[in-house]
């Protein structure tokens, strides 16, 4: 008498439009299943503005010999020339040191060199953007293993025109400094292996602060942010 297996039969894929849409459903709900668990991200850190438009509250007169004077102008700083270097340094101590950014606008009314320097901490050391240096043209950053925007490089040109407002983004992240100016990038440094430094003449304007170089400077709309981690 024959024998009657009782092992159920093993399930074979048979390659039909069934077996096909099945499969489909299985990996659209794994999909939906990795979606759902994955962790949001943050929300976007706001900005915090540094300036009101209206007063000098929380800057003071950077201390360059025969600087220049400032005052405020149509919700602008404006930086007059000196005999060489004008400036306005921010008083405040909520100023990061890394992994932030911040931006401004600024242009330049009278003059030929540049009108809105920045300075700015990265990490324990300090470093400075460059914009309209050396006649006018240069932009970078000083100084990079102690040479200037001029040398290193960082050092590109670019024509500023005068009574034109620029937008000018700077962002410190562990390892890289990187500008924009207008929203084209401009600097994008890894500074990993680098010795991050300023101009002596510019320790009065640290930890954060604007300059100018025998030229006429306005400052406007100066925020910055911290960054995720």
């Amino acid at each position: 008498m024959p024998r009657t297996s009782k092992c159920r039969p093993k399930t074979v894929a048979t390659g039909i439009p069934g077996d096909r849409i099945m499969i489909r459903h299985l990996i659209v709900s794994f999909m939906f299943v990795t979606v759902a668990g994955a962790v949001a991200p943050p929300p976007t850190v706001p900005w915090i503005s540094l300036f009101d438009g209206k007063t000098l509250t929380g800057w003071k007169e950077s201390d360059f010999f025969g600087k220049g004077k400032s005052h405020i102008k149509d919700n602008a700083m404006i930086m007059e020339k000196g005999k060489a270097l004008t400036g306005l340094t921010y008083t405040g101590k909520d100023f990061p040191k890394n992994n932030y950014e911040f931006t401004f606008e600024a242009k330049k009314i009278e003059g030929d060199d540049f009108f809105c320097t920045s300075t700015f901490p990265v990490g324990e050391s300090f470093c400075s953007f460059v914009v309209g240096g050396w006649s006018g043209t240069v932009v970078g950053l000083s100084n990079l293993d102690f040479q200037d925007a001029s040398s290193n490089d960082t050092s590109k040109y670019m024509e500023f025109e005068k009574n034109r407002w620029y937008r000018i983004t700077v962002r410190v992240t562990p390892g890289r400094i990187s500008a924009w100016i207008d929203g084209k990038q401009m600097v994008d440094a890894d500074i990993r292996e680098r010795t991050v430094g300023i101009r002596i003449e510019c320790n009065v304007c640290k930890p954060f602060g604007f300059c100018t170089y025998n030229t006429v400077g306005a400052i406007r709309d100066i925020k910055f942010r911290k960054l995720d981690k």
